[in-house]
């Protein structure tokens, strides 16, 4: 019995990373991106020292309904304050910090559920 979930055509599955690039649906992305179900952009951070709320806007500015944003820390793990969380949560988005690896699985678990969610990824 096939399990893989059908991923629409226009999804943007997660197909690998490291080098300091993604592959994401067919396409390779140098650096760091922000990945939405249904495209993912370019994002000018290189570690999480340079994560920014404003550099965050294209997750809150409203042209994609985000419920869940996984914030792909790079190599390991990162706490998160509460004072950089809750504007996000304010705006109605749930801030869900892991390493990078993690991020994008779960991404593409959560993608094929149909959800809400984005997915900031520092490239490793």
């Amino acid at each position: 019995m096939d399990v893989t979930p059908a991923i629409p055509e226009n999804r943007q599955l997660i197909e690998g990373y490291g080098d300091g690039r993604f592959r994401i649906a067919g396409e390779i992305y140098d650096g760091s991106v922000i990945v939405f179900p249904e495209r993912a952009v370019t994002w000018p951070v290189a570690s999480i020292d340079e994560v920014t709320l404003e550099s965050l806007h294209a997750v809150t500015d409203g042209t994609t309904e985000v419920d869940l944003l996984l914030l792909g820390c790079g190599a390991r793990m990162q706490l998160i304050t509460r004072a950089f969380r809750q504007p996000l949560r304010d705006a109605g988005v749930v801030l869900e910090p892991m390493d990078t690896g993690a991020a994008a699985r779960t991404f593409n678990v959560l993608m094929a559920e149909e959800r809400r969610v984005a997915a900031a990824l520092i490239a490793v």
